[in-house]
């Protein structure tokens, strides 16, 4: 099935599907360097599809069908793009599933438009990684390097192919850090985290729980699960999660 595009202000394109269906819709954000086309973006879209639901799924610029080259872009552009694809494909409310770095990108989004969320869902949400993960793990040679030549070469878990992080990318993020100030959330917001995930430790859902304020924020533990929170037990409870937070904001 061939995406459809949006021509953002910004001059970039971005490639989505979406389902026209009952609201809020369902706004899935996805991580870093993947695409629309992951095991629970499709999930969601079978979901919705079979429930009759309001469905967007996209691609980041730099990411899947859409323009540019990921080692062009940032947390800030991406975010972007998510405001740009909310605000042209959508109306009324939003609910917004944000995996890994799509969890930091939503909580962005809602801090910027809040009167269009409807509630979120963050599956092992990554706020302020640039910063807290890669920044935090370099070595001194490391920085220098990225200092120096403008980059520096990383190793994927998730394919073959490197990931290639910027200096831009770094500088950018601490533009775009949640977890410095206030972070208020008014709608429902479900939190899910699996034990045994390697790239987002438990510490990072528990100081997020802590440091967002609204009366409604819930956080769940998944013993044994890891970052991919794909297997069918943890699809279910992405599910549960959306119709949580849908019917807790009717």
């Amino acid at each position: 099935m061939e995406p459809e595009y949006l021509q953002t202000d910004s001059g970039r394109r971005i490639a989505y599907h979406r389902l026209e269906g009952e609201g809020p819709c369902v706004v899935f954000l996805g991580g870093f360097k993947s695409d629309m086309g992951g095991t629970k973006a499709m999930f969601l879209h079978d979901w919705a599809t079979a429930r009759g639901r309001a469905f967007l799924r996209f691609d980041y610029s730099g990411h899947g069908q859409s323009s540019g080259r990921f080692e062009d872009g940032s947390i800030g552009d991406w975010a972007e793009d998510a405001m740009a694809a909310i605000t042209e494909l959508t109306s009324g409310k939003v609910v917004l599933v944000g995996s890994s770095m799509g969890g930091w990108i939503a909580l962005l989004v809602a801090r910027a438009m809040p009167e269009r969320i409807g509630g979120l869902v963050g599956i092992a949400a990554a706020p302020d990684f640039t910063e807290d993960s890669m920044w935090a793990g370099f070595d001194a040679e490391e920085r220098r390097q990225l200092d120096r030549d403008g980059q520096i070469t990383l190793p994927s878990d998730y394919d073959d192919s490197p990931y290639i992080i910027t200096k831009r990318l770094i500088e950018d993020g601490r533009d775009q850090l949640v977890l410095r100030s206030p972070l208020p959330l008014p709608f429902p917001v479900r939190l899910l985290q699996g034990t045994e995930d390697a790239d987002v430790d438990m510490s990072v859902a528990l100081r997020l729980l802590e440091h967002a304020s609204g009366g409604d924020i819930r956080l769940t533990l998944v013993k044994g699960a890891d970052h991919r929170f794909s297997t069918r037990e943890a699809l279910r409870l992405i599910q549960t999660s959306i119709h949580s937070v849908t019917m807790a904001a009717s």
